[in-house]
């Protein structure tokens, strides 16, 4: 089921799972489990990169396993980060790890848990122009730092040869609140531009130079749409269901790769070998020819202590269920799956989460 887009709040209802378990009725009447975990209510809110596929988890996993609700809001990584870590919410949702100062902050020790991956789009809605656009970290750098102003101008043109760019002027638009996506954009941006990396920086709330700033990705490719000359950045799935194109980033083979499935995949696969064990990384401007230079993890944030035994082991279980069987929802949304190295450091993670002193999963 392909979900359009809101930009509000939303709460979905779903039910636990064993870990490992199937997705279907059958599972949910077989595992004699429905009493024990009637009345669990769960609370998240964070990220709205993968909002589009946490909602079509919670929709599946709530007709097989009922009595277990899970509100979920979208409201960005930056509020998903202060919200678990003032502990208002029973998880977080982030595409920016947290850094080692936020977690600090936390009272118990906090786990990032990779549940996909996904890619930030460049996006640009230039009605006049038919054919693909090609940019380069330079010339994302350059209109968001407000020194490209025009579509033709020469930096653009020189990469989209052949393509009758008008003169019209660029509207830059941008996300106003604590996102995620715009850590990863300027991540990306400040691991390749040193000028990019001395006037703006990275981080999940930077000071653009220029253009509108809208919330969340629905909030930002909503603004776009409406607005003829207009550049941004989205998640993928945002991009593609508001119907906005969306260019090809040069990647470090020199290479135009488009934000594919395949592309995403070949950028993780890249750097597994270097990932820390805690996960804690971006997946950005990654070695490989084929590699999409703006992928990303998107993260679900737990205590490893939980402070209520029952809603933590519903929690566990159903974060089990979509490292496993919830995977392979997430291409027909445009998420790629996490390698098989990933879901091995998701068990690790997860193993390790605890209740009055003890494993909620049990061995495994």
């Amino acid at each position: 089921m392909r979900h359009l887009l809101i930009a509000i709040m939303v709460a979905l209802v779903a039910g636990c799972s064993r870990p490992g378990g199937t997705s279907d009725s059958s599972d949910a009447a077989g595992s004699g489990r429905g009493e024990s975990a009637a009345a669990v209510i769960l609370n998240g809110a964070g990220a709205t990169f993968p909002f589009p596929l946490y909602s079509k988890w919670m929709d599946v996993y709530n007709k097989a396993h009922p009595g277990v609700r899970i509100n979920y809001q979208s409201i960005g990584s930056g509020g998903g980060i202060r919200q678990i870590t003032e502990r208002t919410v029973d998880f977080g949702a982030s595409d920016a790890p947290m850094t080692d100062e936020e977690l600090a902050k936390a009272s118990e020790p906090i786990l990032h848990v990779p549940m996909t991956l996904g890619a930030v789009a460049l996006t640009y809605n230039v009605p006049e122009v038919k054919t693909k656009l090609r940019v380069t970290a330079d010339i994302i750098a350059g209109i968001f730092l407000g020194e490209i102003t025009r579509w033709n101008d020469d930096k653009i043109a020189s990469e989209n040869q052949g393509v009758k760019l008008p003169a019209s002027p660029i509207t830059v638009v941008h996300r106003s609140d604590g996102s995620g996506t715009t850590a990863i954009m300027t991540e990306y941006l400040s691991s390749v531009v040193p000028r990019w990396k001395e006037k703006v920086g990275a981080g999940k709330s930077v000071r653009f130079p220029v253009g509108l700033g809208a919330k969340g990705n629905e909030g930002v490719s909503g603004q776009m749409r409406t607005t003829p000359g207009s550049f941004g950045y989205a998640e993928l799935a945002y991009a593609i269901e508001t119907g906005l194109s969306y260019a090809s980033v040069r990647n470090m083979s020199d290479n135009y790769v488009e934000p594919t499935i395949d592309a995403i995949t070949a950028a993780a696969a890249s750097l597994s070998a270097k990932l820390p064990e805690d996960m804690r990384a971006f997946v950005v401007n990654a070695p490989g020819a084929n590699a999409y230079p703006l992928s990303a993890f998107s993260y679900i944030l737990v205590y490893r202590e939980q402070p209520d035994k029952r809603k933590g082991k519903v929690l566990a279980e159903f974060l089990w269920w979509a490292a496993h069987d919830g995977q392979k929802y997430g291409p027909p949304l445009h998420y790629a799956p996490l390698p098989a190295d990933a879901v091995g450091r998701v068990e690790r993670h997860l193993k390790t989460m605890k209740a009055e002193d003890k494993v909620l999963l049990g061995s495994l």
